[in-house]
């Protein structure tokens, strides 16, 4: 089966996920309990007002016929009306996914930078000191809170020493075009603007991304033990190839496809994670706003977000697998 093939198969296979997805939370969203119009319209609301407000939303209707047209609605872009901020979702989530985005990107760049590395030294010097210590920072950096995690570098790095902000995305004004603060401060030339986003992006993207960085390492660690343990790593060995030169070329290319497999995971499950880290920091991304309409009973923005994070799960899983056979020759698409 060739790539071009292969890409197109996966892809199909997408839209009964994704639809079965939409059908299941849909399902859930409206057997919450609680009156979401009650609690929109509060509760000097009379009965009358009520009603009326339910027709517009068209929660009068049968089940069946509330789900084909939210799918007819979906399909056009539209997901409803927000109950809680009375804006259209798809608004709102235009406005709040791009932060988080930014946010995951920026906690996976740094999981990468520090994770790999750490397991590579690891597995390099095993059972020494070092890999001691690695191991003793993995297990606890894997069990930490991210928002105790959070807490404490706002006291230490912000409030305490002052050299990072601690609330907010940015304190310069950015003209914005995409959304994503970082290409908009570069695409108009506001190099101050986007230096002042990574300064204020560094706190959040440590407190997320640092213990999938443990994580990372410790995946990392365990498949170079048993990658440099293969034969032909012992023969290039014996043949003088020098240390460093058979852990980079080699070791750590054959490593890399189980670190794939977790970042692509990882992707996703930081959307639903960075709600606290968005919390602490007042980051105004989508993970607080869908943890804000839970808890507003907000159902078409529940519907909207949940789509969303599994669409960005399921965009990620498909690109690891693309790029299996560009890090292991070995499982290219033939």
């Amino acid at each position: 089966m060739g790539l071009v093939q292969f890409s197109i198969r996966r892809l199909l296979m997408l839209v009964p996920t994704l639809f079965g997805l939409l059908l299941l939370v849909f399902i859930i969203a409206r057997v919450m309990p609680g009156d979401p119009v009650r609690l929109a319209l509060g509760p000097e609301a009379t009965q009358e007002q009520v009603q009326n407000y339910r027709h517009q939303l068209g929660l009068d209707k049968p089940f069946v016929l509330q789900f084909v047209d939210y799918v007819g609605g979906v399909l056009r872009g539209d997901f409803g009306q927000s109950l809680r901020t009375n804006r259209s979702v798809s608004q709102d989530i235009a406005s709040t996914l791009p932060p988080t985005l930014e946010l995951v990107v920026a906690s996976l760049i740094v999981a990468a930078l520090f994770g790999v590395p750490i397991g590579v030294l690891s597995a390099v010097f095993r059972d020494s000191w070092l890999d001691n210590l690695v191991r003793f920072v993995a297990v606890s950096g894997v069990a930490l809170p991210r928002f105790w995690l959070a807490i404490i570098l706002q006291i230490t790095l912000g409030s305490g020493l002052g050299l990072f902000p601690i609330i907010g995305q940015t304190s310069v004004p950015i003209h914005h075009i995409t959304g994503f603060d970082t290409i908009d401060a570069l695409v108009t030339g506001n190099l101050r603007g986007f230096a002042s986003v990574l300064w204020h992006l560094t706190l959040p993207a440590f407190a997320l991304g640092l213990p999938d960085a443990a994580q990372l390492a410790r995946l990392i660690r365990s498949t170079m033990i048993d990658v440099l343990r293969k034969q032909y790593v012992l023969v290039h060995r014996a043949y003088g190839m020098r240390p460093y030169r058979l852990v980079a070329r080699y070791a750590l290319r054959n490593s890399l496809t189980a670190a794939l497999t977790l970042m692509g995971m990882v992707l996703g499950a930081l959307i639903q994670n960075a709600f606290l880290i968005e919390v602490v920091f007042s980051w105004p991304g989508i993970s607080a706003y869908g943890a804000a309409a839970v808890l507003a009973k907000d159902f078409n923005a529940v519907v909207a977000v949940t789509l969303v994070i599994g669409v960005v799960y399921l965009t990620s899983n498909f690109l690891v697998d693309l790029l299996y056979g560009v890090v292991d020759p070995r499982i290219r698409y033939q």
